[in-house]
């Protein structure tokens, strides 16, 4: 996994389960930038080739730290969660040192079964409500 499928999985992450992967006490670091929430305005393109247009505003929380390695992490997730950007920028700059081997197991393949599981709810879901059409050859179209 390259280091933007790991940070994306993390910000992706529900809070309550990335804490429960990668309980306190957590690894000693710096912070760089300590958590803060801030806001992004969203674009949206339609059909996803259109010209851009600003959709509206996202709050999101940023961390950046450096661990004893001198590895730095980043992370920007959705809402709020001081702890969850916290948690998020450890795993990344853990997972540039020789460590990166054991938290792929315990806490990023988790993560993806969980979010596979999700995404297949949704299909599920969305495939239960699909409408088959078709058309039945009526006497005048022959």
């Amino acid at each position: 996994m390259s280091r933007q499928g790991w940070m994306s999985l993390l910000a992706r992450a529900r809070p309550a389960r990335l804490a429960a992967l990668f309980p306190a006490p957590l690894p000693a670091h710096d912070l760089l930038r300590a958590p803060e929430i801030g806001s992004v305005m969203v674009q949206g393109r339609i059909g996803g080739t259109g010209a851009p247009f600003n959709l509206g505003e996202m709050t999101v929380t940023r961390c950046s730290l450096r661990i004893a390695s001198g590895a730095v992490g980043h992370a920007y997730v959705q809402g709020r969660d001081r702890d969850h950007a916290l948690r998020a920028a450890l795993i990344d700059a853990l997972m540039q040192t020789e460590a990166a081997e054991v938290l792929r197991v315990r806490c990023l393949a988790p993560l993806a079964r969980d979010e596979a599981a999700r995404r297949q709810v949704a299909a599920e879901k969305a495939a239960a409500t699909k409408v088959e059409f078709f058309t039945m050859v009526r006497g005048e179209d022959r």
